[in-house]
């Protein structure tokens, strides 16, 4: 049976998808409670949300775009800028390893995406990258920290990028940068072909509600903006949003968690043995060898689901790790570690 999204793994720790493993922010339910049977029946209006997601970001709110996840953001972007105006021959360009989304949008437009290899150790190829922008090219994608690797891309590339495409939107994907790294808020005043996207799916906890942004001057937004249907964002998720962006203390809070966490998993990989990539973001990457697909389901018999990286022939025997609440991740630990004499079978 053919059903969309992700497999659910069942009973156990959610360590696949790079959820925040200890939910949202109890202000959240609180609001979520006080919704009334009338606020379910009408159409949702967005200007209280903008406004708050402008506050956040420090953007002017005719900049900033809510969409349906940051996916939505991904694929309206494509669309707008190049199926709309019906651009022929379109390229996209995509540094590997990439999150599906870009080239599954790249194909959706009916364009063709020029994947880029990553360097040694997932270095990001920043000359390769701009040895790839031709005048067909219409969209770059961008993403820092990087999913699956968690590597960033320093911010100096990404305005050198930018800068050699001024025919192209540059799409920088920043759905990790709560776990750290610079943003490239700030610079967007000098780069009119460049659109950041954002979403509220990670760091808070609010997967499941499917918000996210796409900011951008309105040059480039606008094209994005006239595609986006006008009630893509459902009055709970609004509301879930808001309560979120009302507790201060809850993000600063889980990234310590995350961080503390990912330095754990470094050092459980460490004494097993295991190559593993230091990440900006909450997840860590993990070599476990030619057993990687056995090792995931030993780890998933344990009550512990991660994902399996193996298949992508730029990430061969590796596993992805969320780095979340420090329990989760001690569970995570032992369970690794009991199911490490696998990683050199075959």
């Amino acid at each position: 049976m053919k059903i969309q999204g992700y497999r659910d793994p069942g009973r156990g720790l959610r360590l696949h998808l790079n959820e925040n493993t200890g939910g949202c922010s109890p202000r959240v339910l609180d609001a979520l409670a006080r919704l009334q049977a009338t606020d379910i029946a009408a159409y949702p209006a967005y200007t209280e949300l903008v406004l708050a997601c402008a506050r956040l970001f420090d953007v002017d709110p005719d900049w900033l775009l809510l969409t349906n996840g940051l996916d939505e953001g991904l694929l309206m972007a494509a669309v707008g800028h190049i199926a709309r105006p019906r651009i022929h021959d379109a390229e996209t360009i995509v540094p590997l390893p990439a999150f599906d989304p870009y080239p599954n949008a790249t194909a959706a437009v009916g364009a063709t995406a020029v994947r880029v290899p990553p360097g040694p150790g997932f270095a990001f190829p920043t000359e390769a990258v701009i040895r790839a922008i031709s005048p067909r090219t219409r969209m770059i994608f961008l993403n820092t920290p990087n999913n699956p690797t968690g590597q960033l891309i320093p911010i100096v590339d990404l305005e050198r990028i930018a800068a050699a495409a001024p025919h192209a939107i540059v799409l920088i994907d920043e759905a990790y940068i709560e776990f750290g790294g610079e943003t490239f808020l700030p610079r967007l005043r000098d780069y009119p072909n460049v659109l950041v996207g954002r979403t509220f799916s990670k760091a808070y906890g609010l997967a499941g509600m499917r918000v996210g942004v796409v900011i951008g001057q309105p040059q480039a937004l606008d094209a994005v903006r006239e595609v986006t249907l006008p009630f893509n964002i459902n009055v709970v998720a609004m509301v879930a949003t808001l309560a979120a962006l009302e507790d201060r203390e809850f993000l600063p809070r889980y990234a310590a968690q995350v961080a503390e966490s990912r330095h754990r998993l470094y050092a459980a990989c460490d004494r097993l043995g295991l190559e593993y990539w230091r990440s900006a973001a909450n997840f860590v990457l993990v070599r476990v060898g030619d057993a990687a697909p056995l090792v995931v389901e030993a780890l998933a018999a344990k009550g512990v689901h991660v994902r399996d990286r193996s298949r992508d022939p730029h990430t061969p025997g590796c596993i992805r790790i969320t780095a979340g609440m420090l329990p989760h991740t001690d569970a995570a630990i032992d369970a690794l570690e009991s199911v490490a004499a696998l990683k050199g079978s075959r």
